[in-house]
């Protein structure tokens, strides 16, 4: 009891720190701080604990076994004292805090601008640091406590997390302008029967979901061109190297008018994507996140009506299921 009375949260910080940076160097200059401050709290802690926490190697820094066992304890508390604090703030009617959240590249761009003024026009206080990922790894990271809050594609894997639907986006087809298609709003299904199908690259979920929907209907998934985005599937599009499934919300935003591709709907097939806003089930500040949700689906159903489609469901659960009553 005597070495946890000692222990500050601050060391518990610059633990978690290093863990995440692999480097003693980087870790300091992301706290602000020097490095022999940092390294000699470290040696502190690991006195006070008796415990050697970290291994130095060329290669970098690495957690020790011991290290790894506590590493997931230190960031935990931390999660906590940051949910107590945004809790307590909350409460006093004060600053509502920073969150971390998380987008897909093929999302992100194109609703974020939509949604972020109604939030802080609710919030005035209320700040976003937005990274992006691919949904795998915004997943991993929210897990693991690199991100507060993830806006991403479904399905959502880990039953550690509360998943909030938000909204169904249609995706349409791109084709260029002279393709046979090109004059034609509404494509029958059958009509992609074996065409050449661009897509971006495999590790995004995009990629996959393509993919099954190009087995559904017989197109043909071209593997020797992947577009490195969503910008660059377009280009290759009017380049005549194929057509593409492109997101309502990414035409809505980048495609001003059809001189140069055409875009369809493709009947019979129900071509959608669907998003949520998911979080950790042990946050400490999970109903503000619950609360978060609905306003964010309210905002996104008002000014986006005419591009997306109402979640099927939106009762909040684990794993993107319908939460049990």
């Amino acid at each position: 009891m005597h070495t946890i009375e000692k222990l500050s949260l601050k060391q518990l910080q610059y633990f978690a720190a290093v863990a995440e940076y692999g480097s003693f160097r980087q870790a300091a200059f992301g706290l602000n701080i020097t490095q022999p401050t940092l390294s000699n709290q470290v040696g502190v802690m690991e006195k006070m604990l008796k415990i050697q926490l970290f291994e130095r190697s060329r290669k970098g820094i690495n957690p020790t076994p011991e290290g790894r066992e506590l590493l997931s304890s230190a960031r935990r508390v931390l999660e906590e004292a940051q949910g107590f604090a945004t809790q307590a703030s909350i409460l006093a009617g004060g600053g509502m805090g920073t969150y971390r959240l998380g987008v897909t590249p093929t999302l992100g761009p194109y609703l974020l601008p939509h949604i972020l003024n109604p939030l802080h026009d609710r919030h005035a206080d209320l700040k976003l640091y937005v990274r992006e990922d691919t949904p795998s790894d915004l997943e991993t990271g929210l897990i693991n406590g690199q991100h507060d809050l993830i806006l991403t594609t479904l399905p959502i894997m880990s039953n550690e997390l509360i998943v909030a639907p938000l909204f169904r986006e249609p995706l349409k087809l791109a084709l260029a302008k002279d393709h046979r298609l090109a004059n034609k709003k509404r494509i029958n299904r059958m009509d992609l029967l074996g065409e050449p199908v661009l897509t971006i690259s495999e590790h995004h979920l995009f990629h996959r979901q393509i993919t099954e929907l190009c087995e559904r209907v017989g197109a043909v998934v071209r593997r020797d061109y992947e577009g490195t985005s969503l910008d660059t599937l377009r280009q290759m599009v009017v380049m005549g190297m194929g057509i593409a499934f492109l997101p309502a919300l990414y035409a809505k935003s980048e495609i001003r008018d059809e001189k140069e591709l055409r875009l369809a709907d493709v009947e019979g097939i129900n071509v959608v994507r669907k998003h949520a806003l998911v979080w950790r089930n042990t946050s400490p500040v999970r109903n503000f996140y619950k609360q978060l949700s609905g306003e964010i689906r309210v905002i996104i159903e008002t000014t986006l009506e005419s591009s997306i489609l109402p979640a099927s469901h939106h009762r909040i659960g684990k794993r993107g299921a319908p939460s049990k009553r």
